[in-house]
């Protein structure tokens, strides 16, 4: 999880006390962050969007061995390839739209060991609502390899109306079709959701709008939990899901 922000301090004044997260140089220089719970990191902060030309937004980066080979994949399968693949920090990068319009990045480089999440609940999750979730499915298999035959590949499956995507014992991301319009709401818009678990919804809400962000979806109860929809100060569009 990585959130393009034109402004580091902003950032973490908000999200420090609205999910709790502590921050930490990261590898990246100083444009670049890491956002921590519990001595576990969470998510990724940089000071990028005005020099990049992106919006204030929460992106998922997949990692990938080879981002040349992952970007022509894009470009094969009638994808848009928006940045990159670029140089960054001891890795490369780029930024992605798939056929449905969902914003999302690759990462080739070093992952820290403490960012898998084999052995331990992870703290945050990934939602892809898009059109047609096996089309979609089919579209981010082929270009990230999942259900390849490498040893650390994930697995994907069909469960409770959902592709879903795991790595060991845990669902990663999930990716669900029907009812998305081609729309500039961001509520029905292709995209990827970017939910955070935390254990009171409505008290997160709160202190959220008091550190200067906005609620684009009130709390409501789902078969998933309780979950919001908030915009951080700089607009920065994410959810907050009640752990079960």
């Amino acid at each position: 999880m990585s959130l393009a922000t034109c402004d580091m301090e902003a950032a973490q004044d908000f999200y420090g006390p609205v999910l709790g997260w502590t921050f930490r140089p990261g590898r990246l220089g100083e444009e670049f962050c890491i956002a921590m719970t519990d001595g576990v990191p969470v998510a990724g902060i940089g000071a990028v969007s005005r020099r990049l030309g992106v919006a204030v937004a929460w992106t998922p980066f997949f990692g990938v061995g080879d981002a040349d080979t992952a970007a022509a994949r894009i470009r094969e399968r009638g994808a848009t390839l928006a940045i990159g693949p670029i140089a960054l920090g001891d890795g490369r990068a780029a930024l992605a739209a798939d056929p449905g319009g969902a914003i999302f990045g690759l990462w080739e480089g070093t992952v820290h060991s403490s960012w898998h999440v084999a052995h331990g609940s992870p703290p945050a999750r990934l939602e892809l609502r898009t059109r047609d979730a096996f089309a979609a499915a089919m579209f981010y298999g082929e270009v990230l390899e999942w259900a390849s035959e490498r040893p650390e590949r994930c697995e994907v499956d069909y469960r409770d109306d959902a592709v879903t995507v795991e790595f060991g014992p845990h669902t990663v991301a999930t990716i669900r079709g029907g009812g998305v319009e081609s729309a500039p709401d961001p509520h029905v818009r292709p995209r990827w959701h970017v939910s955070f678990y935390v254990e009171d919804v409505d008290e997160v809400v709160r202190v959220a709008v008091e550190a200067g962000g906005t609620v684009a979806a009130a709390p409501e109860d789902s078969p998933r939990g309780r979950n919001a929809i908030l915009r951080d100060r700089q607009g920065g569009l994410f959810t907050v899901q009640a752990r079960k």
